[in-house]
């Protein structure tokens, strides 16, 4: 979680340091294909090599918006779905911006690493675990969704591990890493179709060239 300090500066949350905001259409997990608002927290203390919002990673670069702006742009776009993704979003304390969410009818969905304690209200949270920095045990009892990202044959067994701790209603999903999909796809074909309690999740919305 942010330090105290941290969470003063951003006046409890009421501030957020946005790296972007967009309307577009979910491109993987569970919601695939869904019209969805974006929110883009900046700051990550996880720093896989392989992340495509490397930009980001360093909050300093983002200057804090009040969450009634990021709200506003939600409602004058008509979007009934928000993304709260990142960096790390559970860095901060997500209550304010969730709660405002709700009480505009508009349906929350999290993408986090799971890392960091949880703070606001959820429909929906997309677990994706990384070896760098595990989920904290909370995680594993709020998960919707479990997203691996599979780049080598030895993250199937990663997978399982974490898929051993989630809830029996959690939807498990097969991520195959965008710079090796078309060497590491077949393995991950066979592994669904060997255990098909799993399913792919695809990164649809590079091939549509979305955001």
């Amino acid at each position: 979680m942010a330090s105290q300090s941290d969470i003063e500066m951003l006046d409890g949350g009421r501030l957020l340091p946005l790296a972007e905001d967009f309307y577009t259409v979910q491109g993987e997990g569970f919601h695939t294909g869904r019209a969805a608002y974006f929110i883009r927290l900046g700051g990550c203390d996880v720093g896989c090599v392989w992340c495509d919002a490397k930009y980001a990673w360093n909050p300093a670069l983002f200057t804090p918006v009040p969450v009634e702006n990021i709200v506003a742009r939600i409602e004058a776009c008509g979007a009934r779905t928000a993304v709260i993704t990142g960096g790390e979003p559970l860095l901060y304390p997500l209550d304010c911006l969730t709660r405002r969410l709700a009480e505009r009818g508009i349906e929350v969905l999290l993408e986090t690493s799971g890392s960091h304690p949880f703070s606001g209200r959820f429909d929906w949270v997309c677990l994706s675990p990384k070896r760098k920095r595990p989920p904290l045990d909370e995680a594993f009892g709020r998960a919707d969704e479990l997203k691996v990202v599979v780049e080598h044959p030895d993250d199937f067994e990663w997978a399982e591990t974490n898929a051993a701790r989630v809830g029996t209603g959690c939807r498990l999903s097969l991520q195959p890493e965008w710079s090796v999909a078309e060497r590491i796809m077949p393995a991950v074909v066979e592994y669904v179709k060997a255990h098909p309690r799993w399913h792919i999740s695809l990164q649809t919305h590079k091939y549509m060239n979305i955001p």
